[in-house]
């Protein structure tokens, strides 16, 4: 029997312990519940059936959960029609340092608002939400950009109530005084 058929009927852990897969120096990704060799599209199949698991050094037992899922989505991105545009990576970048939290935030609750209106309409495969997005993407992308000027402004009303940043330097935004050419 193939490892990936083995993988397939192994059931999902129903308690509480990730599955733990091991990555050697060789790059490769050991998974330990079903004792065969892992790929990073065997990685995101179990992110897709939400099995809980946890990426570690075999040696050093240091947790790379996250640096595997990275080079999940590099590949996901590589491939395909990508979710991010290089704009949006820029400004993902440009987030990190004082507002890495709140896009941080922002990022995730919007995500997960996304995936409670999945599983709320019942769309079972991922071939089907996919379906419904594209049907639905003129009146979600207008939705989405009110959404985000509304956000803008807030963000933008916000600063100017507490004042939290002045104006920039070399600007003179206070009122004219005589002899300045009027």
């Amino acid at each position: 029997m193939p490892a990936n058929q083995a993988r397939r009927e192994t059931p999902r852990m129903t308690d509480t312990t990730p599955r733990l897969i091991k990555k050697y120096p060789n790059r490769r990704l050991y998974d330990t519940h079903t004792s065969s060799h892992l790929t990073l599209a065997d990685v995101r199949q179990l992110v897709v059936d939400k099995v809980a698991f946890k990426v570690v050094d075999a040696k050093s037992g240091e947790d790379l959960t996250r640096s595997i899922l990275l080079q999940v989505i590099l590949e996901a991105e590589s491939g395909g029609e990508p979710i991010f545009t290089s704009e949006m990576l820029m400004g993902i970048i440009q987030f990190y340092g004082p507002y890495q939290g709140v896009l941080g935030s922002y990022l995730d609750k919007s995500i997960q608002t996304v995936i409670d209106i999945q599983s709320q309409t019942g769309a079972q495969s991922s071939e089907a939400w996919s379906d419904f997005m594209h049907q639905q993407a003129p009146v979600m992308q207008d939705l989405m950009r009110q959404y985000v000027d509304q956000s803008k402004a807030l963000y933008l009303n916000t600063q100017n109530l507490f004042g939290m940043f002045g104006a920039k330097p070399g600007t003179d935004n206070g009122p004219k005084k005589n002899g300045d050419g009027e």
